[in-house]
């Protein structure tokens, strides 16, 4: 065999095994529009949808990869907000690629009552009295992925209205 034909086998092996991967890798993903350059009538990816697939390829397939795991269950994984804004804030995400309320299924119930009773289980782990569960819309996610913070809340502070 020559060196060119050589290379061109090893080159097609890698291509083909790249395709592979990343077909494992984002099969229990939502389907989302192919990442287009310039023309993409319309709907190119944002940084936020980028996120929300590697956030989906993570939490389906690798999920011992994701830092800052404080608590999960089949359904659903807690982890410590990097970014926090509060004494106490978790983000939760279901185990089931969701993009935001709005695209919710009877399929996908189990994993977002699995993420209420993850939150459950942390307000009382961490004794929490004051706090907010929420999830944003699509134009203030920073990640398209149905996801929820729990955060403390300061009942003295002017954001704690009962």
């Amino acid at each position: 065999m020559n060196f060119r034909l050589y290379h061109l086998v090893i080159y097609l092996v890698i291509f083909t095994t790249g395709i592979a991967c990343g077909g494992y890798l984002f099969s229990r993903s939502l389907p989302r529009s192919f990442l287009a350059y310039e023309n993409c009538k319309g709907h190119c990816f944002n940084s936020a949808e980028i996120a929300g697939l590697v956030a989906s390829s993570a939490i389906l397939r690798a999920p011992s990869i994701i830092p800052n795991i404080v608590l999960q269950s089949e359904n659903c994984i807690a982890i410590r907000n990097p970014r926090h804004e509060a004494r106490v804030h978790y983000v939760l995400f279901p185990k089931h690629d969701i993009m935001n309320i709005m695209s919710l299924t009877p399929v996908d119930i189990p994993y977002v009552l699995g993420c209420f009773a993850l939150a459950r289980e942390l307000t009382s782990r961490d004794h929490l009295q004051a706090y907010r569960l929420y999830t944003n819309g699509p134009e203030l996610q920073e990640i398209a992925y149905l996801h929820f913070h729990l955060v403390s809340v300061d009942p003295a502070s002017s954001q704690f209205k009962k």
